[in-house]
């Protein structure tokens, strides 16, 4: 009997023991998972607003940057626009074009907004109060086109923005920056309206040195970064920048609405800043599930199984244990795999839509009205087989960056064997490889139109450089055609004017020029070397491409 005493206590106590360490081992890694699947969840959402932002952040850039007319009193300048903005996105609730009028260009804009329909054509402040055009003496920011018309926005046009409480300080700002600005959360459309922003872009015409306008574009709040899940691990809320202990929260519905947080309102579980249009936007989650709690109550129920079995049960429940654990370790694999494959499928849809706007952009540019069909559809071949190399050699490397010899190899671009290249064996990323690219074959394109000064085809030299000290380093690249002038080379396009001037430089955050020297013609591109390289891109590559591993 002792001894079956002494033999029922050593059970007991193993049970006991292996109980307790069951239960621990369980309670840390049930509180780690929920951790983990909560902090991944909250930086994919995150990252995914994000790049929603800078997608419509861009459309306003692109859209700002095609406007050429020579007036702005005009109430169809979107016109160009509603095709191309119609393509990139249209999730916009009303796009705009806000002129900027001297006061005597009033009585004009007051006709063309009448001959164009407008039921009230009157130019007038944003209360639909009279405006005093005598009494002013500074420009003013009059509505002249929208886009979609209809009979909500269409009473919009001629209305006076520059008192305007949020449309006011925007485009004041957007003036003063000369970049895009998005302005406070807003009701849109009408005072009971769904909540949403405003992004302004200056338009700056040839020749001028302050903005003629303003194309502007209203989204909905909710589709646009606070869209809730009733199956996500969070809730997700934007802090209000006008207000520090008030946030706002959409609906299931997409309904968005203020809350004011309380002191002693529980915390947030995260937060994470996003940038759209110039400005920080502040996103805070909060875990729908109580972490610490779930995980001390699965701890106490293994507690307790483990103390009311003895011996056999002990070992079953050890066994059964370790089964579960593997068990769980293949779960968590699968679902790091699953949101591994998600996030590389959102970035391949990223890069995709941004290699076909590039490439729409192209055909616009190339096959425009009146151009000689022949030499567009040299240029238009030419100018995508510069893209599919250039996505080859990106595809080949597994989008990590191109060798900038690569770029001038023969298949990407004409006359590649007459181009002396020098210059260090330097990788650019995936978004400056495809701006050079077609930065090259342009230039390649209009260099052998004839013979040159001498009679024979120009010498071209391509060199680069790396100049300057960590971080600060700057590239440098120098394209030279020698026995070159104005009257032998053939004229850029415009397509390749914007190009070379505006899509290259802006892309890499740099500046250009061209020029004629006595005997040659000189390109030049100068750029911040983390804009070339953008190890953040290459970074974020290798994370995709890397294997997932089961955790230890």
């Amino acid at each position: 009997m002792l001894r079956l005493g002494v033999i029922i206590g050593a059970i007991a106590l193993i049970g006991t023991v292996l109980s307790g360490l069951a239960a621990y081992r369980v309670h840390d890694q049930e509180l780690a998972i929920d951790r983990i699947a909560l902090a991944r969840a909250i930086d994919v959402h995150a990252s995914l607003v994000q790049d929603r932002l800078t997608e419509r952040e861009l459309l306003a850039r692109v859209a700002s940057r095609l406007f050429r007319t020579p007036t702005v009193i005009r109430a169809n300048m979107l016109q160009p626009l509603r095709a191309a903005i119609y393509a990139f996105k249209t999730d916009f609730v009303v796009a705009a074009w806000v002129a900027r009028l001297k006061p005597d260009e009033l009585p004009a804009a007051r006709s063309e907004l009448q001959r164009s329909g407008f039921a009230n054509p009157n130019i007038r402040n944003f209360d639909d109060k009279a405006l005093e055009q005598q009494t002013l003496d500074h420009p003013v920011d009059v509505l002249m086109d929208l886009e979609p018309r209809n009979p909500e926005t269409a009473p919009l046009a001629g209305m006076a923005l520059d008192g305007h409480p949020v449309f006011g300080p925007m485009l004041a700002r957007a003036m003063a920056e000369g970049k895009p600005i998005a302005s406070d959360p807003t009701p849109l459309l009408r005072a009971s309206g769904p909540i949403g922003l405003i992004l302004a872009a200056p338009v700056v015409l040839d020749d001028a040195s302050s903005p003629a306008g303003f194309v502007t574009f209203s989204y909905e709040l909710g589709p646009l970064m606070l869209t809730n899940d009733d199956l996500s691990l969070f809730s997700v809320a934007l802090k209000d920048p006008r207000r520090e202990a008030s946030e706002l929260i959409a609906n299931d519905q997409g309904v968005v609405t203020t809350r004011t947080r309380a002191p002693e309102a529980a915390q947030p579980s995260a937060a994470r800043t996003v940038t759209f249009g110039n400005r920080d936007w502040s996103l805070v989650y909060y875990a729908k599930s109580n972490t610490v709690r779930r995980a001390q109550q699965t701890a106490a129920i293994v507690a307790v199984i483990g103390l009311a079995l003895t011996g056999i049960v002990c070992g079953l429940f050890g066994y059964v244990a370790y089964n579960n654990l593997r068990l769980s370790q293949e779960i968590q694999v699968r679902i790091g795999f699953e949101r591994r494959l998600t996030a590389v499928i959102d970035e391949l849809n990223h890069r995709v839509k941004n290699i076909l706007a590039v490439i729409q952009s192209i055909v616009t540019r190339t096959l425009r009205h009146g151009s000689d069909i022949d030499v567009a559809r040299e240029l238009l071949i030419g100018r995508i087989h510069a893209m599919s190399n250039v996505v080859t050699l990106l595809s080949e490397s597994q989008w990590q960056g191109v060798h900038l010899r690569g770029l001038f190899e023969a298949r990407a671009i004409p006359h590649a064997e007459r181009i002396a290249i020098s210059g260090p064996d330097i990788t650019v990323s995936a978004r400056a490889a495809q701006s050079l690219s077609l930065l090259f074959f342009e230039l390649a394109s209009h260099s052998d139109e004839g013979l040159s000064l001498v009679g024979k085809h120009p010498h071209i030299t391509a060199k680069w450089e790396v100049t300057g000290e960590e971080p600060d380093t700057v590239f440098q690249f120098r394209w030279e055609e020698f026995n070159t002038s104005a009257a032998t080379r053939r004229p850029d396009s415009d397509f390749g004017l914007i190009l070379l001037d505006r899509v290259a430089p802006e892309a890499l955050g740099g500046t250009s020029k061209r020029y004629f020297t006595e005997a040659s013609y000189v390109y030049e591109l100068t750029a911040p070397m983390m804009t070339v390289v953008d190890m953040s891109e290459r970074d974020r590559t290798e994370k995709f491409s890397a294997p997932v591993r089961p955790a230890r």
